[in-house]
């Protein structure tokens, strides 16, 4: 039996440790730069459905806890928790408020209790998780008949320029694996959960140089985890290599960096 949870491509995900670990340290940087994050998250909250209330809700992967403060304003009267693996975020987060609770825990093994939640919703942190079999597992545990788990994640073609560019430098790994948005079909069909939405849509950034780009991705502790990537620190001339590389890519407003974001709002049934 196929393993769809699993990019299809040697190597597989990062360790989570090493997520961990990377978003803990981008901690204070990371809302510096999330201009993306923020665009998707509220793209998401707009595909809720438009009469839905949540008593509880869980803000799955919540990061900072922008989205986890924004939860808590559009449902005054809920319970929120957030949850994170990367105890460094929630340091950052839990000062900040939104949630009722702030707790460390692993999208794949989440510790709450059966039927309890009205919404997960988790923005941009589910394509770190390598079973996502298991995350929709137990989305479809914790959520009570009728409560909704709404999630954005990334899909293959993402950073696609990037990952170009490095191929005409040499053959290593220098850009996070994604899966496919099939995959993400055919896992969600599979689920129990009812799609009300699933869909992919190309958000594209512009920089002024490779630099900035690749800045922005080690700010926000989303440069490369990947194992296969190159050990150390990368040479001058690969360096310009890249640089030559990637500026095929230019247009009028900078270097394109695209991001294929999927959105999914899925229903447990009654």
């Amino acid at each position: 039996m196929t393993d769809l949870s699993l990019p299809n491509l040697p190597g597989g995900l990062p360790d989570k440790r090493q997520v961990a670990a990377s978003f803990s340290r981008a901690a204070a940087s990371y809302d510096s730069v999330a201009e993306l994050q923020r665009d998707v998250g509220n793209q998401l909250l707009g595909r809720l459905p438009a009469s839905f209330t949540a008593q509880r809700w869980l803000d799955l992967g919540c990061g900072t806890g922008h989205f986890s403060r924004a939860l808590g304003e559009r449902f005054p009267l809920g319970h929120g928790v957030a949850l994170d693996i990367a105890e460094g975020m929630l340091n950052h987060a839990r000062p900040l408020g939104g949630a009722a609770h702030f707790i460390a825990g692993d999208a794949e093994r989440l510790p709450l209790r059966d039927a309890t939640c009205d919404l997960i919703f988790s923005s941009l942190a589910v394509q770190w998780c390598a079973d996502f079999t298991s995350v929709l597992s137990e989305a479809y545990r914790v959520l009570k008949p009728g409560g909704v788990f709404a999630f954005a994640s990334l899909c293959v073609g993402t950073l696609y320029e990037l990952r170009d560019s490095w191929r005409q430098v040499d053959g290593m790994v220098h850009v996070n694996r994604f899966r496919e948005f099939a995959v993400y079909q055919q896992l969600c069909a599979a689920s129990g959960l009812q799609p009300l939405t699933l869909e992919t849509r190309a958000h594209v950034l512009h920089y002024s140089d490779v630099r900035s780009l690749t800045h922005e991705l080690k700010a926000l502790g989303a440069h490369n985890l990947n194992p296969g990537r190159p050990g150390g620190l990368t040479g001058r001339a690969r360096i310009l290599g890249l640089v030559e590389a990637y500026e095929q890519f230019r247009q009028a407003e900078g270097l394109p960096a695209t991001y294929q974001v999927v959105y999914a709002v899925l229903e447990k049934p009654l």
